[in-house]
């Protein structure tokens, strides 16, 4: 048992049981095309929905059956093992390959309550604070006393908050010396509809002013992708709330959020449209809408639960947007098809050819990065100035 801690079981757990619900998906499917094809439809038309039936069905209900039965026991004889191990330490490589599992299968993480399903929490330094007692971490192994000016960083989707940080740099560390900000790293399941993660997202920065060990003087929030979808979700709830954290904001950073949507996603749903077409095709829907929540919240930029709806930006809030765009000048190709490899840059500004619909957000507000990428909006030095320059000045 030497070197196998606590995660290591804990990752068997989680993947063993995504393991065999996939392959259940795919006798789903396969039953599916099997009835489908013994109806003999036409082409076109609406998907054969009824299961099979007689000595055919028995086999595809005996095959999920004991598939069932294995995944219990495989879980049931590993549940022990993991709670007399130590923890163990996390990588790098494992919190990244966690990250895009959630971003994909997120909800479907929590609501089969796997092992690889992602807490929210704050992170500095690398490791978790703690949102009920933050001044453990910094009185611990001679850290500097935390300021009463917090900047929270908010990562995309699929990924984790390592990714804030390349080669040593991270735009984070620059501002906690030049300015004297304290940066946390919201770590979440960026699975789940960003409505769910916002209210989850105020919930924690309640609980963290509230115990913050010193005055805070002012909050700032820099959200990349849908980082910045959930910070303004978590506005909406702390506005409905009257939370107290949300009169300390004076500043929130969008770093290429698809306010309006991403093209990906809306692709993403137009070929389910497709798909569904034909009684043949449309048992492959099953895979294409496995997607998460999350994702299927990014077609149109949805912050708000159950539908979409236009919310305008926090009041008393100062916002500024980054957009990228691979293009070295602007071009219509570049800004609206291309933008940065993933978010057009209409959308990354918060612009639209309905005024209702637009955020209004100033253009002395607004800053574009050419020949730039998506994720390269995270470690450019010409990015991390211009953050520099909107963080220094005094809110209004």
């Amino acid at each position: 048992m030497a070197g196998i801690s606590r995660n290591h079981v804990s990752d068997v757990r989680g993947a063993s049981r995504m393991l065999l619900d996939a392959s259940a998906g795919v006798v789903d499917v396969v039953e599916r095309m099997h009835r489908t094809i013994q109806r003999r439809p036409g082409p076109l038309g609406q998907p054969i929905v009824e299961a099979t039936q007689g000595i055919t069905g028995f086999v595809y209900r005996s095959i999920r059956g004991s598939m069932r039965l294995i995944g219990q026991g495989l879980d049931a004889s590993l549940a022990p093992v993991e709670g007399l191990l130590p923890a163990g330490e996390t990588t790098p490589g494992r919190n990244a390959l966690v990250s895009i599992l959630n971003g994909v299968y997120g909800d479907y993480l929590v609501r089969t309550a796997n092992p690889l399903a992602i807490e929210m929490g704050f992170f500095h330094d690398g490791l978790s604070v703690d949102a009920h007692d933050p001044g453990a971490h910094f009185d611990s192994d001679g850290r500097p006393a935390p300021t009463g000016k917090i900047l929270v960083f908010v990562h995309g989707l699929c990924m984790s908050v390592e990714q804030w940080t390349r080669e040593g740099y991270s735009h984070g560390a620059a501002l906690a010396e030049e300015q004297g900000w304290t940066p946390l790293y919201l770590r979440y399941n960026s699975g789940l509809h960003i409505a769910e993660n916002g209210r989850r997202f105020a919930e924690l920065l309640e609980q963290l002013v509230a115990r913050w060990p010193g005055p805070v003087e002012e909050i700032a929030i820099v959200g990349h992708s849908m980082g910045g979808l959930v910070a303004r979700s978590a506005c909406l709830v702390g506005e409905e709330r009257r939370q107290g954290w949300l009169p300390k904001l004076r500043r929130l950073v969008f770093l290429g959020t698809p306010h309006h949507g991403a093209p990906l996603e809306r692709g993403g749903h137009g070929l389910d449209y497709v798909l569904q077409l034909s009684p043949y095709s449309a048992p492959f829907t099953r895979f294409g809408k496995a997607r998460s929540a999350g994702i299927r919240d990014l077609r149109h930029g949805s912050i708000t639960p159950g539908s979409h709806r236009v919310v305008p930006l926090p009041k008393g809030v100062d916002c500024f947007a980054m957009a990228a765009t691979v293009g070295t000048r602007r071009s219509l190709l570049a800004d609206r098809l291309v933008g940065d490899g993933l978010v057009p840059l209409d959308s990354a500004l918060g612009r639209h050819a309905e005024r209702s619909r637009s955020l209004r957000i100033p253009k002395a507000r607004q800053w574009i990065g050419y020949e730039m990428g998506h994720l390269e909006l995270l470690h450019r030095a010409e990015v991390y100035a211009q953050l520099s320059s909107w963080l220094s000045r005094p809110p209004r």
